[in-house]
This record gives C-alpha cells, sequence and structure tokens, in this order.
C-alpha cells in the first residue's frame, strides 16, 4: 500500500512526537508499505535547527526505506503563544507544495497526518483529495485545550473562538481520528468525532530496548553520582509540563543527603529551572542524551517523576511516561484522579495533586525509605509496559487498521468532486 505521511517532528528528533512518528514510518516500510513523509526541519526540543539541516530550502533523503522530505519552517528560539502559531502555519504553508506533487505522482492510498501539527490537516485532507486517499488524523496533544491550560492563549479571546472552529472542522473532516488514550479518544467523541471513526492508537516502548538493569547504570560513575536515590526527571523542559514542582520538591528534601534529583533534557525553560535551583546541593542538570542511550538513562532512575499541570492530564499523554514504565522503576507523578494520566500510573507508584510539591516531596521521600514498595511498584510498572506497551502490538494493530482503511479507498475520478468536509 501507497501511504503518506505527514508530521512536523520527525527523526533525528530524540524526544516528543518524532520518535514515535518515525517508528511508525519505519514500521510500515518494514511491512512492505510504500512510504513518504513530509515532516519539518529537526528543532524539539532546543527550538534551535541542528547542524547538518537547512534553515531554507527542502532537503530529501531515503532513510530505512522511508522517502523523507524536510520542510523549512519558522522556528522560534523563545516559543510564545503567537510564534507557535506562526510557526505550525510556516510549516503548512512550506508542506503544501510537496504534499501535492507527491499526491499527484505518488498516489497515496492512505494520507495520514500528525497533531500537532493540526494546522497542516487542510493540507493533508487536500493531498488525499487529490490522490483519491483515504485520511487519517492522529492526536498525540489536543493543542488547542492544552495551549489554554498552560496559559497560552485566553479561552474567550477571538483566537480562541477561531481555534475552537476550526479544530471541530478538522476532526470532523478525516476518515479516521485516533488518539493515544482512552480518555483522550472520549475526547474526540465530545468534540464531533463519529465513534465509528474513533481509534486508540498509542504510543509505545520498544521492550526489546529498555530492559530493567540488573546492575547500576553507567551513568553513575560517568557522572560520578554517589548518593544510593535518583529522582529523575528526563525530557523537554517546557511550560506543560509544570516542573518547577521539582525544584521546590528539591528544596523542601535538601535536608536529604541520600536523594539527588538529576534534571535531564533541554527546552524553552531549561535557564529558568537552573536559576530557581541555584545553591540547591541536591540538583543536577544534564544535557539532553543519544537515544542509543535511552535504556541506560531511564534504569539510572531510583525513582521517576512526571509532573503535569492541572487540566493537561487528558490533553497530553506524555510519551516519556512508555519508558518510565518499561524501566521497571516506580513513578511519581502529578495528576487528578480519574484522569488518563492517573490510570497509567496507578498501581506503579504515587499520584499527587498537579501543583502540591509538599505531597511530591512527601511522595519521592517516602519511596526512598520504602525500597521493597518502590521495587513491588517497579516490578508492576514493567508488567503494565509489556501488557499495554509493547511496540509490536500496537504498530501490528495500527498496521492492520491501516490496511483497512486503504483497501476502501475511492477511485482517483470519483475523489475529485468530493468537498474537503465531505463525510464518507
Amino acid at each position: 500500500m501507497r501511504i503518506l505521511l505527514m508530521g512536523i517532528n520527525y527523526a533525528p528528533e530524540p524526544v516528543g512526537i518524532g520518535p514515535y512518528t518515525t517508528g511508525l514510518a519505519q514500521a510500515l516500510a518494514e511491512a512492505g508499505h510504500d512510504v513518504r513523509v513530509i515532516a519539518g526541519t529537526p528543532y524539539y526540543p532546543q527550538w534551535k535547527v541542528p547542524e547538518g539541516f537547512r534553515r531554507f530550502g527542502y532537503q530529501r533523503s531515503i532513510e530505512r526505506g522511508v522517502v523523507v522530505t524536510r520542510c523549512p519552517h519558522y522556528v522560534p528560539a523563545t516559543p510564545s503563544g503567537g510564534r507557535r502559531i506562526l510557526h505550525h502555519i510556516s510549516f503548512a504553508l512550506s508542506a503544501l507544495p510537496q504534499a501535492l506533487v507527491t499526491a499527484i505522482r505518488f498516489r497515496p492510498e492512505v494520507v495520514m497526518t500528525i497533531a500537532p501539527s493540526l494546522m497542516s490537516a487542510p493540507v493533508a485532507l487536500l493531498a488525499a483529495r487529490m490522490g483519491g486517499a483515504r485520511s487519517w488524523l492522529h492526536v498525540q496533544d489536543f493543542e488547542v485545550e492544552a495551549a489554554f491550560a498552560i496559559g497560552l492563549m485566553g479561552e474567550s479571546s477571538p483566537l480562541a473562538h477561531a481555534a475552537r472552529r476550526f479544530q471541530g472542522w478538522a476532526l470532523k473532516a478525516f476518515d479516521r481520528v485516533s488518539s493515544i488514550s482512552p480518555q483522550m479518544c472520549a475526547k474526540l467523541a465530545t468534540l464531533g468525532v463519529r465513534s465509528d471513526r474513533i481509534v486508540q492508537f498509542r504510543n509505545w516502548s520498544d521492550l526489546s530496548k529498555i530492559r530493567v538493569l540488573d546492575a547500576p547504570s553507567p551513568y553513575r560513575a560517568e557522572w560520578g553520582i554517589t548518593q544510593p536515590v535518583i529522582a529523575l526527571y528526563s525530557g523537554n523542559i517546557a511550560n506543560k509540563q509544570g516542573i518547577d514542582i521539582i525544584i521546590k520538591a528539591a528544596r523542601r528534601l535538601r535536608h536529604r543527603a541520600d536523594i539527588l534529583f538529576v534534571i535531564c533534557g533541554e527546552g524553552p525553560q531549561r535557564q529558568r529551572l537552573i536559576e530557581m535551583a541555584e545553591g540547591l546541593p541536591n540538583v543536577r542538570f544534564a544535557p539532553l542524551q543519544p537515544m542509543e542511550r535511552l535504556g541506560e538513562l531511564v534504569g539510572l532512575a531510583s525513582i521517576h517523576l512526571l509532573p503535569q499541570l492541572a487540566g493537561a492530564a487528558d490533553l497530553v499523554l506524555p510519551s516519556k511516561l512508555t519508558n518510565m514504565l518499561a524501566s521497571g522503576r516506580p513513578v511519581v507523578a502529578t495528576a487528578e484522579a480519574g484522569t488518563g494520566l492517573a490510570d497509567e500510573v496507578e498501581g506503579c507508584g504515587i499520584v499527587i495533586p498537579p501543583g502540591d510539591d509538599k505531597r511530591f516531596a512527601g511522595a519521592i521521600s517516602a519511596l526512598a525509605d520504602d525500597p521493597t514498595s518502590a521495587e513491588a511498584f517497579g516490578e508492576a510498572a514493567r508488567r503494565r509496559a509489556e501488557k499495554r506497551w509493547s511496540r509490536d502490538a500496537i504498530l501490528g494493530d495500527l498496521i492492520d487498521r491501516l490496511d483497512a482503511l486503504g483497501a476502501t479507498a475511492p477511485t482517483t475520478s470519483a475523489a475529485a468532486d468530493v468537498p474537503l468536509t465531505a463525510k464518507f
């Protein structure tokens, strides 16, 4: 089957959505499908284009059987609300000519696009129409609601009204719409997506690469860590993570010489956190580590830290959770009871309300003082990863669904008269 996949984030981005879009494309190619990818220039999580990639102009390559076209787009050094909008608009405009040419020449049977960026949804729909293909939207984040939750956009502003209308139109225009958790799929239904079009497509962990370490992680020796308990946060350091709570908890536990807080990652809030942690001897920052050492990194943790802002738990299910669970270590997360994040962590660690740094510190301290409970939580985490987050099982199911959808693709001549808002 011929598949066109669109997404602003793609390899070599090491964290966030990029690794999952890349993994999907490569799995489809390995399964024998002919895959084309239209992606943005790499920038995440540093919000900076790395060496070897053009800031201006298109780049094309073949990577593990996938033909990848990278489109130039605006990358703000400081991603405020307005700049993020320009960032996503610029990708949609840059991707448009490539999508149309690919639709005409490649004739995909399925066009799949990833949100973020929802703003490229019209481009994907137009490409599907021109190529006579079925359309699929995969929602990693509810961008509009997440912007409200983290204060990037006022809920009553004219811009918010326009964003809601655009989101509602886009979600209902695709043949299939998927998301990464039961709660996020339920939200799709509340936003008007028909139940027969909704698919759960989880993120995954590669359990063959993320294993429970039997010996101390090599990072202990490399970084000269002597404390027996390591509370680790690894990933993007941005607004929606609510990561300030880690520094506040570290301040509450600064008397505990046995606990070291390690914050490993990049992002727009990193420097501010470093300034917040000034004078705290129990906090250490480290740069983002290579993907090939991910197993060693997550195995460094005695306790994984997963903060999130209030109101975001059913809008964004952190992709880092999958590898945390697979590492066989307990998780301390912030989420309201009954949310998707709380349900995923329950039984594998401790969940406390967002913003409560006193209870967050208390949970970390309790696990540090009770290694038997910490070990039991970690064993449960690994079992849950094996049951719910297996890469092969998740991608195998998704490939079957794409095959079934592609088999129903309309002919090119029939598709030419179908409006973008048509319901198949």
